[in-house]
């Protein structure tokens, strides 16, 4: 079985591939103040609460944008499983131009390129990421990654108000009903919701005009689904996406 780890500024993400399919996946909270001993413990909890040993896997990749914690899970997952773990950078193999890769292009990101590529290789494709960063990478047909647009991811954007303002509350994103909220919760879903999709759209659009072409445009990440309905320039959610991206990547190489 495969182990892929995708370390972001929010989340750990651990999955575990047995060749067919993602059969185990969990989320751990990103803590630069954790041990690695203290990481140790939480992965060997959640791996071995989900029966899954170390005859069971034999290879294991990493994606991390968070170089605090890097080391601490690359050394972990030695000592979990005796394996040397794949660590995504710009020289592993990724089905992408490499002399056409972004310096600082995300691992994450180049996960997400890669998987995007690989699904949709006879033209253009962007890949809008809901995460902690609303992230939006483009490739073209040919394999050239064009680059990148970043913006605050939404729940981001929710607690930045929440923090920062006396008055607005803390809420549940969900699609509103209307544009003119009468109450703090409804307003700030309107805001958020439907600008974030006005936002998604302008990029695609320029994309497009700037490309002379139109781009095959896949959705993932946390709240991909719940603002999905928003964006219908959306042509597929995958769900798994850059985990799909890392277990290429680590079959590639």
């Amino acid at each position: 079985m495969l182990l892929a780890v995708d370390i972001g500024n929010s989340n750990i993400v651990v999955a575990v591939h047995d060749g067919q399919k993602w059969v185990q996946s969990f989320r751990i909270y990103s803590d630069q103040k954790k041990t690695s001993d203290e990481y140790f413990v939480v992965l060997d909890s959640l791996l071995s609460h989900a029966q899954l040993f170390k005859h069971d896997i034999n290879r294991a990749v990493i994606s991390s944008v968070v170089p605090n914690l890097t080391r601490s899970i690359q050394k972990n997952i030695i000592r979990l499983f005796d394996v040397q773990p794949l660590m995504v950078d710009h020289a592993v193999e990724t089905g992408l131009k490499k002399e056409t890769i972004p310096q600082e292009l995300g691992s994450d990101l180049l996960a997400n390129a890669a998987q995007a590529h690989f699904m949709h290789p006879q033209g253009a494709v962007a890949v809008v990421d809901f995460g902690t960063a609303l992230t939006v990478t483009t490739v073209d047909s040919d394999g050239t990654v064009l680059g990148a647009a970043i913006a605050p991811g939404l729940v981001t954007a929710v607690n930045a108000l929440f923090g920062n303002t006396a008055q607005l509350p803390q809420v549940e994103l969900k699609i509103p009903l209307s544009a003119i909220g009468r109450n703090s919760q409804e307003s700030i879903r309107s805001g958020i919701m439907f600008g974030y999709a006005g936002m998604v759209k302008a990029i695609i659009e320029r994309t497009e005009l700037e490309l002379g072409k139109e781009v095959f445009v896949i959705a993932t990440g946390g709240l991909s689904r719940t603002i999905a309905p928003l964006i219908e320039r959306i042509n597929l959610i995958s769900g798994m996406h850059t985990l799909d991206g890392l277990k290429l990547i680590s079959d590639l190489n």
